[in-house]
Parts: structure tokens; C-alpha cells; sequence
């Protein structure tokens, strides 16, 4: 049998977690996949998926499997990269994560500009706020807000996301402008699911005093747009990523409270796992040009992922 023909079809239904998606994907039927799973599966004498009607889940073996397989692909394509005459060609798919606010409103430029470059990529996004090593979670590459924990992954600084504490004038000229910290507590205070569950809001004077100030949580809705979309109708105040909120402010419809106290961010950073491939190097020179300036930061140094 042709094991790397297979290992990329079995990559594929991994990454897609539906046999019928990577079908789709590799342009042949979804019985063929399934056959060629099976020959692979009798092939190494192991079980690799466990199948139900509707998606697929890797055994401990198969999981190994999949992470060998990526590289060993990763290094067959960079092999024909480096021979072929069209070596600027990338091609196949990438898989990048992100955070929702981020994903949603940041990157989609910013992948037009990848597909503009390069054509022949093919892009899957996919949005959650979750930090997963990017090997276990099946992406090329992973962008994280926060703190890293260690992990099987490099990571790359790609700027810092800030945040505001907004309200909207409405709301303001209803029940006033909160003149100090102290005073947040009298204010329904609007949070996405998993911020602030302590009922603290930690803000930094401009002195760069740390002050920790109470605040009353009165919705907790787990998507950043309906928290904007409450606050941009006056229900109360809350605090928003910057992109996010940057052309309401600009517009008017948020006022950013307390200007004087600074509510501290997120670190942003890129994760991609060891070796790294020529794909993923040439999609995170992009990435490193176009986010820091669209996050409103300096760019970064611009040299290549780690080899």
C-alpha cells in the first residue's frame, strides 16, 4: 500500500473529525476513505479510530499515530519544496485557532492577505478561548491570549491585545459616570463566562499601582458580542478587548470609563509544534508582519519560526 498517501488521508480525517468532511476535502468518496482507514488499520495491526454515525475519535495509538504522521508529511512536502522549481508554492491545508474576539474581527483581513499570497492555500479558523497544545489540538498553528503553561509547542509573541472598561452615553447620562474604582460597584456590570468570577476587577493606576475593585456582576454570557451588544445598548459597564470595541469608541456608541486606570491585557502569542514546517513558516512571517499592526503595536523583529 502507499503509506504516505495513506497517512495523509488519515490526517485528514483526523483534523476534520468526519469521514465524509475529508472525503470531501480530498476530492474522492467517503467509502474509499473508510476503506483506506481500514487497510491502514490492518496494515500497523492496531485500531486507530474509534467510528460513530457521526465523527471520529483517536484510540491512544492512534493519536500517536497522527502526531508521527504530520511530521513525517511536514518533511515529504518541505523535501519537494526544496527540489522542485516552484518551491513558492504552498500548498494543502492549514489549520489555524484563535480566540473568538480575535478570530472574528482581527484575522479576517489578515487571511485574505494569506490567500492573496498564497492561492493555493486552503484555511480552516477555528474559534475558541481555550489554550491547547496545537499538536493535541490538531491545528498548524494556534494563537493564545495569557499565560502559557509549558507545553509539547513553541511559542512566538505576536503583540498584546489591551483591554477597556466601556459604557455606553445613554447609560451614562441615566445613572452618571463612575468617578473612582470604589464607585464600579453601583453599576450592573456585564462580563463574558470564566473573567472576573471573583467579583473583582483588577485595574492599574497610572502610576502602575495595582488596585483591586468590586464589582457587581449582573449578566454573564459566554461570547464576547452579545456583552457588547448589551453594552452598547446601556444596559451597564464592562470590559471589552480593544479590537473589538475600537470602532464603537471611535464612533461614540462606548465611552471608555476612569481613563486614568488601565484594566492589563493579553499577551498574544503564536503556538506551533517541533519541526516546523515550511508552511508554517511562511504563514507566521505573514502573521508576524500583519498583527502586531493590526493589533496597534510595533512590529516584531520578523524572523522565521524557530527550525
Amino acid at each position: 500500500m502507499d503509506l504516505l498517501a495513506a497517512m495523509r488521508i488519515y490526517v485528514r480525517v483526523v483534523e476534520r473529525g468526519n469521514m465524509s468532511r475529508a472525503a470531501r476535502d480530498l476530492g474522492i468518496g467517503q467509502p474509499a476513505v473508510s476503506e483506506r482507514i481500514e487497510r491502514l488499520e490492518q496494515h500497523l495491526g492496531v485500531k486507530l479510530l474509534r467510528r460513530s454515525t457521526r465523527a471520529v475519535s483517536c484510540t491512544d495509538e492512534g493519536n500517536l499515530f497522527y502526531e508521527r504522521s504530520k511530521q513525517v508529511i511536514d518533511a515529504a512536502d518541505d523535501a519537494c519544496a526544496v527540489v522542485s522549481q516552484d518551491d513558492r508554492t504552498l500548498r494543502g491545508l492549514l489549520r489555524i485557532a484563535a480566540p473568538q474576539g480575535l478570530g472574528e474581527i482581527v484575522l479576517p483581513r489578515i487571511l485574505l492577505r494569506i490567500r492573496e499570497q498564497h492561492p493555493q492555500i486552503s484555511i480552516d479558523l477555528i474559534l475558541n478561548d481555550h489554550i491547547v497544545d496545537p499538536v493535541t489540538e490538531g491545528v498548524d498553528i494556534s494563537l493564545r491570549l495569557g499565560h502559557l503553561s509549558a507545553g509539547n509547542f513553541i511559542a512566538r509573541p505576536l503583540g498584546h491585545v489591551r483591554r477597556v472598561l466601556v459604557a455606553a452615553p445613554g447609560y451614562l447620562e441615566r445613572y452618571g459616570s463612575p468617578d473612582h474604582p470604589s464607585d464600579l460597584i453601583a453599576h450592573p456590570f456585564i462580563r463574558v463566562m470564566g473573567l472576573f468570577g471573583d467579583g473583582m476587577l483588577r485595574l492599574v493606576d497610572e502610576h502602575q499601582s495595582p488596585i483591586s475593585a468590586p464589582v457587581m456582576a449582573a449578566i454573564s454570557m459566554s461570547h464576547w458580542r452579545p456583552v457588547y451588544e448589551m453594552l452598547v445598548a446601556g444596559a451597564g459597564i464592562g470590559v471589552l478587548q480593544e479590537p473589538v470595541c475600537a470602532e464603537a469608541m471611535e464612533s461614540g456608541r462606548l465611552i471608555r470609563l476612569l481613563p486614568e486606570y488601565t484594566v492589563p491585557g493579553f499577551d498574544l502569542h503564536a503556538l506551533f509544534a517541533r519541526p516546523v514546517p515550511s508552511k508554517t513558516r511562511a504563514i507566521m512571517t505573514i502573521l508576524e508582519r500583519e498583527l502586531p499592526a493590526a493589533l496597534g503595536k510595533v512590529g516584531l523583529n520578523g524572523t522565521s519560526p524557530d527550525q
